[in-house]
């Protein structure tokens, strides 16, 4: 997956050269007010108003899109595995997280949604939280601002970051795609002030405010080891779902990512890009004992 994610991050910087002028829009997201000095959070949410965008998603970064196929029946199989938590304990909000970049946890988060989108009975919604490097919105072909930074700086209120695509179907080569039930929260401008918004706990009230609103809440993180956000970000969370890259991750590595959210409901791990995996496919869950053990599955 290194080439898609490659081709992510360049797609990436040529949306933000083109969104430059937009940002211009917006208060100045670096100056991360303290949370008493920020506006209340507006609790009146209308997901019949939310803004429709014309998306243009990645139809190779996205493979759940798609009806049948090998990556299809693997997040269909993580999806039963998410059911099954959700039995024995209530969870709706999950954060998706790394150890380090680059080992797939945007792809599995945007993934995993769309996987859960497909029963028409879930709405589910895909937060952005990965201030620094967002890469959802490349991935769904969507816009980038008004998002969470803005939102989190006070200069945006929810209604105002909430995207939905405007097509209910995606039609390519006579294959119709669909991307129903999802709404979206892009990242926004971001900067190196991340870790000062996250930090004003308004990422909390924004979570308790659309929760009632949705049947699933994927929040896409920076990598734990790296940005002290993710940790942040796990306390607005039901749970946390770690990523880690096959035959790329040092054991190690995955086990101080766990160890990291050593406060957080921790539901296992998603091993990204195996290659000869014990069973066919590219992906590869294992759960928390199994980490705990030093199994790999």
């Amino acid at each position: 997956m290194s080439r898609i994610y490659d081709a992510l991050q360049r797609a990436d910087l040529e949306r933000k050269a083109n969104q430059e002028t937009d940002a211009e829009a917006f208060a100045d997201p670096f100056a991360a007010p303290a949370v008493e000095d920020l506006p209340p959070v507006k609790a009146d949410v209308n997901l019949e108003k939310v803004i429709l965008h014309p998306w243009n998603p990645s139809i190779t970064a996205l493979p759940t899109l798609g009806d049948r196929g090998e990556c299809v029946e693997q997040f269909r199989s993580l999806r039963t595995q998410i059911y099954q938590y959700r039995d024995q304990d209530a969870l709706k909000t999950i954060l998706v997280s790394s150890g380090m970049p680059a080992e797939g946890k945007s792809f599995v988060a945007a993934n995993l949604a769309l996987s859960l989108a497909r029963n028409k009975d879930n709405s589910v919604l895909l937060i952005d939280a990965d201030l620094r490097y967002p890469a959802l919105h490349a991935v769904l072909g969507a816009p980038n601002l008004p998002g969470l930074t803005e939102y989190l700086g006070g200069t945006a209120e929810v209604g105002d970051i909430l995207q939905r695509n405007q097509v209910p179907r995606i039609v390519e080569a006579d294959l119709v795609r669909s991307i129903p039930n999802l709404t979206f929260i892009p990242a926004g401008a971001g900067g190196d002030n991340s870790s000062e918004l996250i930090a004003n706990h308004r990422i909390e009230e924004l979570i308790a405010t659309l929760s009632p609103h949705f049947d699933w809440i994927l929040i896409d993180s920076p990598p734990a080891l790296v940005f002290a956000d993710a940790i942040d970000l796990a306390r607005a969370a039901d749970a946390v779902l770690l990523v880690a890259r096959g035959a790329v991750t040092p054991f190690d590595v995955a086990q101080r990512a766990q160890t990291a959210f050593s406060n957080s409901r921790v539901l296992g791990f998603v091993l990204n890009a195996v290659k000869d995996a014990p069973r066919s496919g590219s992906y590869y869950y294992y759960n928390r004992r199994d980490a705990e053990s030093g199994s790999h599955g």
